[in-house]
């Protein structure tokens, strides 16, 4: 399970004993309902969709949209990435993992104009680099 979805799970179960709790201030027990309400709607949206809340309402902004395509791509390769066992299936995907990153920093160095930028996109092209070596020349350990 994802743990950014555990602490508001979390806070939505504490809001739903307190309401169950019973007595007290109606308007009190209607906010907590509202807040429980809330709090679930929130985490089922979390949980349908992995990457909600990395942009807002409308059109992606300029610096989204700059890695959008890249981005779309890293995700249906890591998708379809696959292997016969643990082992072999984190290699694949995490060649196509590290295969968006440096597709991502490319992007970067294209467009970026700041220095520490370009530094740290160059430092992610060199190091994904050797560690898609690293991977692809790994062989299952004799059992």
């Amino acid at each position: 399970m994802d743990r950014r979805l555990i602490a508001p799970a979390a806070l939505s179960l504490g809001l739903a004993l307190a309401a169950c709790e019973g007595g007290g201030d109606p308007v009190q027990q209607a906010m907590r309902d509202a807040a429980t309400a809330n709090q679930n709607a929130a985490y089922a949206e979390k949980a349908a969709d992995p990457h909600a809340g990395h942009g807002g309402a409308g059109a992606p902004s300029t610096g989204d949209a700059a890695f959008a395509e890249v981005e779309a791509e890293m995700h249906q390769r890591m998708g379809q990435a696959s292997g016969a066992t643990v082992d072999e299936a984190y290699i694949t995907k995490m060649i196509e993992h590290h295969r968006g990153a440096i597709a991502m920093a490319e992007v970067a160095l294209a467009q970026s104009q700041d220095p520490e930028i370009r530094r740290m996109a160059q430092a992610v092209v060199d190091a994904q680099t050797r560690e898609i070596a690293e991977m692809r020349a790994w062989e299952p350990a004799p059992r």
